[in-house]
């Protein structure tokens, strides 16, 4: 196995997501336009100044005056910095901005670029409040972090170059070269439906890309909604399968502060029951997903949440 590990500190699609890379923290929001708020944040709601507990984390985030998000910078329609504005936009970055707007009254985030080895780590040294990573909640993850969640469903699917033949189906990797990003829910999905296939590691989603697009690879297994992303960016991959797993995403908080963790999954339930949840959906993932917003996903439902 091939391991490229992203050193600097996913975030979606799981990761978490494969889109992740070192770097510094990035200001995600360098001035809210008129327009965004009219938009997918419009709706988000602003938290009662006696929710903000003395002595909180929320407490500490209002005082600082901005939320760190550990997220990605390059996972397309979740968290992905505009090169013309700078400003990263996608699911994952609205969902931290609403937070924020929750917290402060204004989406004032900084998205400190993570990797998805690395998430556990900063919750845990408190270099960032909370993970918008395609951050998929497992029982095991749960020993390590707090999930807040789940706020969104996912799945894995499977990408080749268009004209590849032979796959259909994840046992069709049997014996064939597969790209994965590191330390995602695709290795083990892998291993477990297609022992016998070779997985080869990136730490980004545009580095497993470019491998599937040199040949490094036969196949690229990721989730749904990043694929669909990258195919609509690059006609010469396409996605060959459905979703063959279910990945509930999870907001990332540091371990036992329970506090926070029933605060923030108030927040999810406002944001789901005032629509603006549905909206942020339509204003990222809902461009390239055709349909309504889907129900999202029951907060508390899955072990390790």
């Amino acid at each position: 196995m091939k391991r490229f590990v992203a050193l600097a500190a996913v975030a979606f699609l799981g990761l978490a997501g494969c889109g992740e890379s070192s770097s510094p923290a990035v200001p995600a929001v360098p001035g809210e336009s008129t327009q965004a708020k009219a938009g997918a944040l419009a709706k988000a709601p602003v938290a009662d100044a006696a929710d903000i507990l003395p002595g909180s984390t929320m407490e500490k985030i209002k005082q600082r005056g901005e939320l760190l998000v550990g997220g990605s910078l390059d996972a397309p329609l979740l968290s992905q910095q505009n090169p013309v504005s700078g400003e990263v936009e996608g699911f994952d970055a609205d969902m931290g901005k609403a937070l924020a707007t929750y917290i402060l009254g204004e989406p004032k985030v900084k998205i400190v670029n993570s990797a998805s080895e690395t998430r556990e780590a900063l919750l845990a040294n408190g270099t960032v409040d909370v993970v918008f990573q395609t951050y998929t909640i497992t029982e095991e993850r749960a020993k390590q972090v707090a999930f807040a969640g789940p706020y969104y469903t996912s799945g894995l699917t499977i990408a080749v170059k268009k004209g590849t033949t032979g796959i259909t189906k994840p046992e069709d990797l049997n014996g064939k070269k597969v790209l994965a990003g590191a330390n995602t829910p695709a290795i083990p999905a892998i291993k477990k439906l297609a022992p016998q296939a070779e997985i080869i590691t990136f730490g980004s989603d545009p580095e497993c890309v470019q491998a599937l697009k040199q040949d490094r690879g036969v196949a690229y297994v990721q989730d749904e909604t990043i694929l669909i992303a990258d195919a609509k960016k690059d006609p010469s991959i396409e996605i060959v399968t459905k979703p063959f797993t279910s990945d509930p995403y999870g907001i990332g908080l540091k371990h036992g502060d329970e506090q926070f963790k029933t605060f923030v999954n108030g927040w999810l339930k406002k944001m789901q029951d005032a629509g603006a949840w549905q909206e942020i959906w339509k204003n990222s993932i809902g461009t390239v997903v055709t349909g309504d917003a889907p129900a999202p996903p029951r907060i508390g439902s899955v072990p390790g949440s």
